[in-house]
This record gives C-alpha cells, sequence and structure tokens, in this order.
C-alpha cells in the first residue's frame, strides 16, 4: 500500500506522455475477448508513425456518454423456515424473506471501440440496497447509513484510456476502482442468468479492487492482462486498505470464435493488520507477509442463437488464513441456458465446492459482518460462523421471463424465479446448523433502463 500512489502515478503519467507513439491505422476492427460484459477492439496493420494525432471534437466525446440503471429486488424462501433468517453459505441473497437488492445507477463514456488513435473514457457508479453490505470495499461509506439492511455503496469509479501502443490492437489503461474480471457472475443484477449466486462467486473471487491494470490486445485472438491494486475488496489510505501491501493481478483472454475464454488470478496478501491486534490470527503472523492466490477459469461457448453453456474453474490458496495455517478451496461450476423465445429462457447450474479446510464458506448474518471481517475485527453476530470442513453440492433451476411489454419503461423488465438446492456432505451448517441440506425457492425481478 506504501508504494501505491507512486506506481499509480507513474503508470498514469506515461499513459499521457507518449503521444509520439500514437499509430494511425484504419477502421478495420474485429472483437475480440469478451470478459463479463468487458468488450475491446483490434486493428488492421499499422501504418507510418504519425507526426501528430488529430483530437476529436470535445462535443464528439461528449455525446459518448451515456447513463443507465438497474433496480432489482425479490426473494428467498428456506422451506425450513431457519430462526436466524440466514440461508446459508448465500452473501447477495442471504435473508430469508423479500429485499430491495440493488438501485444501480451509472454514468460512464466506454472506449469508442472504432477509435484508431488514442481514446479516453470513464464509468461511474454508485449502488443502494441490501447487496452494498457485501459488495463494498474497506473505508468507502462505511458507516452512511449505520447497520442498516440496505446501504450505500460507490462500486467503480475508474478512468480508462485507450492506446494504439505496441501492437495493431493497441493497449488499455484502467485506473481507479473497478469490478474484478474472475467469475462467471457480477454484483449488477443484469449480468446474471439466476437470482441467487454460486459458491465460486461469493468466496472464491473477489468483487473489486483499486489500483490500475493494463489490457494488451496481442491479437484479434489473445489479450494479456496485468495490474497493481491495493487486493481484494479494499481502497486507499490508512482507512482503506487492511494491510500494507500491494497485489497483483494476471489474466489471458482467448477468442476463439464461438468459444471465449478468461484465466485470471490475484496474487497478494490479503489478511488484516488488525486480525492480529484483535487475536484473531496468531501473534507470529505477518499479514504483509501472507499469500492469498484467486485464480479463475471462466470459458463460454455460445453453441448456437439458443444454447449457451459457461463453466468455471476456481482455486483458491491462502498461506495463512487457519490462525497462520495455510488453506485451499477448489470450485468447478457448469451453467447450461436455453432460450426457448424472446419472452422465455430456461437454465441450470451445477456446482461442486471443495472448502475441505473450512476456511472460505459462511455465513454473515449482521449488516456489517462481511466487511468487518475483511477489516480484520470481530464479528458482531454470533450466527455468523464458517461451515467447517466439508465439500458442497448446488444445483438450481430456473427460468428468465422478459414479457412484450407495451410501455417503454417496462421494456427492460423481467422476472427470474428460480429452485435451489444445497449440500453439505460432511457437515450440517445450513438451517441455524441442523441440517446437512438446504431447499430454497427464490424469484426477483430486474428492471434494466
Amino acid at each position: 500500500m506504501k508504494n501505491f500512489l507512486f506506481t499509480s502515478t507513474v503508470l498514469a503519467g506515461l499513459a499521457f506522455s507518449l503521444p509520439a507513439l500514437a499509430v494511425d491505422v484504419p477502421k478495420n476492427t474485429k472483437s475480440v475477448t469478451k470478459t463479463k460484459a468487458k468488450s475491446a477492439t483490434k486493428k488492421a496493420a499499422p501504418k507510418p508513425v504519425a507526426p501528430m494525432v488529430e483530437a476529436k471534437p470535445m462535443g464528439s466525446w461528449v455525446d459518448g456518454i451515456t447513463f443507465g440503471g438497474v433496480i432489482a429486488g425479490g426473494g428467498t424462501w428456506n422451506t425450513a423456515n431457519p430462526r436466524d433468517n440466514s440461508n446459508f453459505g448465500r452473501l447477495i441473497d442471504s435473508e430469508d424473506g423479500l429485499q430491495l437488492n440493488q438501485i444501480l445507477l451509472t454514468a460512464q463514456r466506454p472506449i469508442d471501440p472504432t477509435s484508431k488513435d488514442y481514446d479516453y473514457g470513464f464509468k461511474l457508479q454508485g449502488l443502494y440496497g441490501s447487496d452494498a453490505r457485501i459488495s463494498r470495499t474497506v473505508g468507502l461509506l462505511e458507516n452512511a447509513t449505520d447497520d442498516s439492511l440496505n446501504q450505500l455503496d460507490i462500486t467503480e469509479a475508474h478512468g480508462l484510456i485507450h492506446t494504439p501502443w505496441f501492437t495493431d490492437g493497441g493497449f488499455d489503461i484502467k485506473v481507479g476502482k473497478y469490478a474484478s474480471p474472475e467469475s462467471a457472475e457480477t454484483i449488477d443484477a443484469s449480468g446474471n442468468f439466476f437470482y441467487s449466486h454460486s459458491y465460486i462467486f461469493n468466496f472464491g473471487d473477489p468483487f473489486y479492487h483499486t489500483g490500475v491494470t493494463t489490457t494488451l490486445h496481442v491479437s484479434p485472438m489473445i489479450d494479456l492482462i496485468a495490474g497493481i491494486d491495493t487486493g481484494v475488496n479494499t481502497t486507499i489510505g490508512g482507512n482503506g486498505d487492511n494491510n500494507d501491501s500491494l497485489s497483483y493481478n494476471f489474466g489471458i483472454g482467448i477468442n476463439a470464435g464461438d468459444v471465449t475464454s478468461l484465466l485470471s488470478s490475484h496474487i497478494g496478501p490479503e489478511l488484516a493488520d488488525r486480525a492480529v491486534v484483535n487475536g484473531l490470527i496468531p501473534a507470529n503472523v505477518n499479514p504483509d507477509d501472507s499469500l492469498r492466490a484467486l485464480n479463475t477459469l471462466t470459458t463460454v461457448w455460445k453453441v448456437d442463437d439458443r444454447w449457451t453453456l459457461t463453466n468455471d474453474l476456481n482455486w483458491i490458496y491462502d498461506s495463512d488464513i487457519r490462525s497462520g495455517k495455510s488453506a485451499n478451496a477448489f470450485g468447478v461450476a457448469q451453467y447450461a441456458t436455453y432460450k426457448i423465445n424472446d419472452m422465455f429462457s430456461v437454465g441450470t447450474r451445477g456446482e461442486l465446492y471443495f472448502d475441505n479446510n473450512g476456511a472460505f464458506v459462511a455465513q454473515f448474518t449482521g449488516n456489517q459482518d462481511f466487511i468487518r471481517g475483511v477489516k480484520g475485527e470481530p464479528l458482531r453476530s454470533t450466527r455468523s460462523v464458517a461451515g467447517g470442513k466439508t465439500t458442497y453440492g448446488m444445483i438450481t433451476a430456473g427460468a428468465n421471463i422478459t414479457p412484450d411489454w407495451k410501455s417503454d419503461y417496462l421494456k427492460g423488465l423481467r422476472f427470474r424465479p428460480e429452485v435451489r438446492y444445497d449440500k453439505a456432505f460432511s457437515t450440517r451448517p445450513f438451517n441455524d446448523a441442523r441440517d446437512s441440506h438446504q431447499l430454497t425457492f427464490g424469484m426477483d425481478a430486474v428492471l434494466t433502463f
């Protein structure tokens, strides 16, 4: 953390100080590797270096700014009716019953996919709702709504730079707070088929980073990703980071037409300094010397216009998370969705998650407990507990229903009913720690505008 501001300043300065490297290329673009809802473009072979880059009119740049949002709310009903009102193993949909998940508002200016020179953009996104208990980062609006179920969060706030450096496809730079590229699922409800989330999304992948990440478009098929940040779900400064060390991300994206893949790793110390002060980990453990590696391979196969198959493979390792001892967890999730027509789609999701050290899967019944865990502070609820050493199995069946609304205000409205069964093979973490299994029904409404 202590070198983060210097490193970020150098990288950002570099982005603005090399206009002489600008390469004039024709408007001949192709789509590149897709990771969640992110894309960039490739360009034809470069012409000779141009002495100057003609700036775009300011009005043209402003015209590219868009505003939009998502409103999502729904409910989960547990057939066992747990007394603690929690569905174990869930984060976003942990509460049994109805809730306002998110009001997500976004202002952005994406990088122009047809730009043949430099291009600049940004994304600013805020969230209000119960999801903010989980999506938030350390030190950011933590006390804005006290301990209430619905909270505030700034989910993304970053600048974007596209350059014509190094390859025909160019080199992109992102600076600020941004969503992690790992996992097939997102905090943004509009990016998911199911209402509930996988174990991989909840416990095996980061949500957000604050830092600098870069993408080199090597070819129309291959992207290389590298970056530096403050860690998992943290920001800048003494109140925003939970330790004094930087973390790093690396990735490779492959676009093979109907099949796209992203292999992504995030590596660095993630234990909090205050966890030692508060006696949560032994005094002989130095959080700045510990190591956590989160690795995910996400592959999407667009079989045809109706079938889409998605696979998530995940491995997480932490050297000191179990009171100074190491722990591993492995996960595999398979999704299959089928579009019946413009109104109806159906899907299934099956998952196995091996938390055989009992270090990662848990429930957080206190509204501040998840972020308190990231900060290394004692949890407030006695029902914020881990699930023990076990393997979890889960299967979900659901649908997406998008009626042909006549109103322009409702055209982006869809419903997501689902039924889900969870099983722990060697412990009883569900339903007030009484059962080895859990059956839930859920449905939400998602309005995109």
